[in-house]
């Protein structure tokens, strides 16, 4: 399972890109309105930092509308990928997108039927959000289980990226369920490499060094 960062802060970016443990950045509209700079500059820089698929997302809620800003997103880096909402239109920009050769992440998937038809129409990646179902009482991760289980029956190109994780359980969760990628808040990664036996077991190591040299 390869981990992407789900943030816009460049500097939590920087604080992992050196660990080649990021192999790539989603970012939305929520995400960057938070880090208090645009699109258009945090963007660049992200796909700087990051080689690897850093998603960028349309606010355009018409096929149109959706298509021309890909376009524009598309320019910035080779490395972009175009979030595209999981809509009628939506789907109607993904084909036409796919057919240019754009790669695109279909966001806000909450269901089997919504990752499949993002997976005809031609999506390179598609995002369901497990944190958001499990807040309604549904059960999120059984569902990037499903999507894993039909993608594979079909043989679909179409990766999965598990989204809204809120926790270390549910990386570990999805984790088991075979998703291509889990995109992964900040916090929620730092906490992912600690663990309190690894400190507890480094200071006993370093204590009985310090005692062997008196």
């Amino acid at each position: 399972m390869k981990i992407f960062m789900d943030t816009a802060n460049v500097d939590e970016i920087k604080e992992f890109a050196d660990q080649g443990i990021v192999y790539g950045v989603t970012t939305n509209p929520t995400l960057i309105a938070r880090s208090g700079r645009t699109q258009a500059e945090v963007i660049p820089e992200i796909c700087k930092l990051i080689p690897g698929p850093v998603s960028a997302e349309v606010i355009s809620t018409d096929c149109q509308g959706m298509v021309k800003e890909a376009k524009k997103l598309a320019k910035i880096a080779d490395n972009v990928v175009v979030k595209i909402p999981c809509i009628t239109e939506g789907l109607k920009a993904v084909k036409i997108l796919h057919e240019k050769g754009i790669h695109t992440n279909v966001t806000l998937v909450f269901s089997l039927g919504q990752a499949l038809l993002a997976a005809r129409a031609g999506a390179t990646y598609v995002s369901p959000f497990i944190g958001r179902l499990d807040d309604i009482g549904e059960d999120g991760v059984q569902l990037v289980a499903d999507m894993v289980k039909v993608f594979r029956l079909y043989d679909l190109p179409t990766q999965i990226i598990a989204a809204s994780i809120r926790s270390v359980d549910h990386v570990n969760k999805v984790m088991l369920t075979g998703a291509d990628i889990a995109t992964i808040p900040t916090k929620v990664l730092r906490e992912l490499i600690h663990h309190d036996l690894t400190d507890k077991g480094l200071a006993k190591f370093l204590e009985d060094y310090r005692n062997s040299k008196k």
